[in-house]
């Protein structure tokens, strides 16, 4: 079992590899063609042409895109993104930095949509047409209706300017707490680790808002996903069979339903999380929430080439990696389908 596991690990990598080479191939080049010059963002507004040609030469933007390109694959070979024109830093120190900021939000996202769609998708399969399943219905309508950005700031006008119950949105913590010391990078964690329950609850109250703007935008397909499962599973011979036979209402639909309606709501959910991992950019902006997310918008404005290539091969080496989990949770769910599905 486990070369097998290995295996399917080593053929799903081998399977990405030229995906990952495509997106670094027209990272780079859509990144050469978006308008704006980094040599004149970084000269400033008072640079004459001489000091900018300089600027350009030393960023290496002088030489031809395949010359650019070849020097950019050496790096890359090295562990080495460049440095972000925009902050000074390397790439993967700024990457290293933000992702857990952006990680941390987008779990505590999902989980809550998981923790609502899951059991509202399930209600409103065994209640068909009822108050639940039209409620199921409207959640899901208003879900994939409303962009995040204006969900983030529907959320902050009702629960921060008009009725104060929310911290203002600026960032992971307060100005009046201090960050717990870096372990995981992740602050709930890491304040628990440190014994500091105050830092946990400043946090976890920050966190409330942009999480639920995640959320609400991914459990419209889990919720949906879930009742369209669950309805197929009840209606087939084996649910009948088995509440003839007299078993629990409890028994049937944890044991033999859901766990058979599993698989579709496992693919859905690797697919909300990738477009979490999107909806990221937006709500971070929003929320002025120091994550890879704003960290990629700031680099499209100041066209720091660099900063958006690293930002993009990041995101693409978190789907590949995301994906692999996906197949190998099918294996340990469902053994019929086999390493070798």
């Amino acid at each position: 079992m486990k070369s097998d596991s290995l295996f399917l690990i080593g053929r799903r990598l081998l399977q990405a590899a030229p995906v990952v080479m495509g997106i670094i191939v027209v990272t780079f080049i859509l990144t050469r063609a978006l308008p704006g010059d980094p040599a004149v963002f970084f000269a400033g507004p008072a640079a004459d042409e001489k000091s900018i040609a300089e600027i350009r030469a030393s960023l290496g933007l002088d030489k031809s895109w395949p010359e650019q390109f070849w020097v950019y694959l050496q790096n890359l070979s090295r562990g080495d993104l460049g440095k972000s024109i925009s902050t000074g830093q390397p790439v993967m120190e700024e990457l290293a930095t933000r992702l857990p900021a952006s990680l941390e939000l987008t779990l505590m996202g999902l989980f809550l949509a998981v923790a609502i769609a899951i059991p509202l998708g399930m209600l409103a399969a065994t209640r068909p047409n009822s108050l639940v399943d039209h409620l199921c219905r409207l959640v899901v309508t208003i879900g994939v209706s409303l962009p995040t950005f204006f969900t983030g700031l529907f959320l902050v006008y009702i629960f921060y300017f008009l009725l104060g119950l929310s911290p203002a949105p600026l960032g992971r913590l307060s100005i009046i707490h201090i960050a717990p010391d870096h372990v995981t990078g992740f602050y709930l964690i890491d304040s628990l680790i440190a014994g500091d329950f105050e830092v946990f609850r400043a946090a976890l109250y920050q966190m409330i808002l942009p999480a639920s703007t995640l959320a609400i935008f991914a459990l419209a397909p889990l919720a949906r996903m879930t009742r369209a499962a669950m309805l197929g599973v009840l209606s087939s011979d084996f649910v009948r069979t088995a509440r003839a036979s007299g078993l629990s209402r409890k028994t049937i639909l944890w044991v033999y339903a859901f766990q058979n309606a599993i698989l579709p709501v496992l693919t859905t959910l690797g697919m909300v999380f990738s477009f979490l991992l999107g909806a990221n950019v937006l709500v971070e902006k929003v929320f002025a929430w120091p994550g890879i997310g704003s960290f990629a918008i700031e680099a499209l404005i100041a066209s720091d080439y660099a900063a958006v290539q690293g930002f993009v091969l990041a995101m693409a080496l978190m789907y590949v990696l995301l994906n692999l989990a996906i197949d190998i949770l099918y294996t340990v769910v469902d053994p019929r389908i086999g390493l070798e599905g």
